[in-house]
């Protein structure tokens, strides 16, 4: 089953949507929004998937699904918190900045509570009221919609409170990392309005392709058009999604509609850093990588962060070719107040 939902003030209009992304059929009938679905799933979820075969066969009205009319499927969510599943990439961009990795990043998650009152659609701009200094960067990540968790929830608990899974944009900058983190009280300037994927997909959808609490699938990323990563969301996950949720359900319990990341996606080569996909590699989820790696070759990074008019292109296709949720496309511009 996939849903979307379409941009309708602030939350939303919720449509189930064809599994090949072309139409889609209205469920207000239903839940009005995705978090009211969430908010009542074990009623809501039958009525929906039973909706979404009815529009598989035609059976129900359709219309023509068009991936720009999206909000993320949470327009806005409770809880968003963003994990490093990826220890590879925590190693990497730590180096890039300086700082050395505690050997604990290997067996306890590293994690961040992001902004969730506003989420950006996944065709929309990336304002930035400046580019220089900044350091604006992408990271491609998967991301789970999870229904209630209790407090101290074990992993295998964790993971079976998994409903919805997509792909995010969790928009970084770089240049501001260094100054917040110093404080020593964590991120929040430098973590901007995140996007997630126009549908979001049952683990059931996803067949075997979803299996121990991991997406195994390449996440593809475009950068100003050309193949910049292709790293399989698989592999060199250090914690499945069971073992994140855990860790955020360590203290506090979890409402339904909470949205847990696993940081940016990233594969090792030979149990070092990966390389570009013009060389045979892997290439990478964020800029912010490649930069570190130039560093390491040649003494100075090469690759430049975002500017102005520069695009990211995110999506993830099954053993077909086929988008599974579709596309996250989106291009740096210049705020303007409203």
């Amino acid at each position: 089953m996939k849903l979307a939902s379409l941009k309708s003030k602030r939350d939303g209009r919720l449509v189930v949507v064809s599994n090949d992304l072309t139409r889609y059929t209205d469920a207000g009938r239903i839940a009005p929004t995705l978090q009211a679905a969430l908010d009542d799933w074990a009623v809501a979820a039958p009525q929906l998937q039973a909706l979404s075969q009815s529009l598989e066969v035609g059976a129900v009205p359709v219309e023509r699904f068009h991936e720009r009319e999206c909000a993320s499927p949470l327009p806005r969510a409770f809880q968003w918190a963003d994990g490093s599943a990826y220890v590879n990439h925590v190693e990497l961009v730590r180096k890039a900045r300086g700082a050395e990795m505690p050997a604990t990043f290997w067996t306890d998650p590293l994690m961040y509570q992001g902004g969730s009152d506003t989420f950006l659609g996944p065709r929309d701009d990336i304002e930035m009221a400046q580019e220089d200094g900044w350091g604006i960067d992408m990271e491609a990540e998967i991301a789970v919609i999870v229904d209630d968790v209790p407090m101290g929830a074990s992993p295998a608990l964790a993971a079976s409170k998994i409903r919805l899974i997509m792909l995010v944009n969790d928009v970084s900058l770089r240049g501001l990392i260094p100054g917040e983190l110093g404080k020593g009280f964590g991120f929040f300037q430098s973590k901007p309005s995140s996007a997630f994927s126009p549908v979001a997909v049952t683990p059931e959808e996803l067949g075997d392709a979803w299996r121990d609490g991991k997406l195994h699938l390449p996440i593809l990323v475009k950068l100003n058009g050309e193949a910049f990563g292709q790293a399989n969301a698989g592999v060199d996950m250090t914690f499945d999604f069971g073992q994140i949720i855990a860790h955020a359900a360590k203290t506090r319990p979890l409402g339904a509609g909470a949205i847990i990341g696993s940081g940016t996606v990233s594969n090792k080569l030979n149990d070092g850093p990966g390389k570009p996909i013009a060389e045979g590699g892997a290439g990478y989820s964020c800029i912010a990588e490649i930069r570190m790696i130039e560093t390491i070759q040649s003494g100075a990074p090469v690759t430049p962060f975002m500017k102005f008019g520069d695009s990211v292109i995110i999506e993830m296709k099954d053993a077909d070719g086929a988008s599974i949720f579709g596309r996250i496309e989106q291009t740096v511009q210049p705020y303007t107040a409203p």
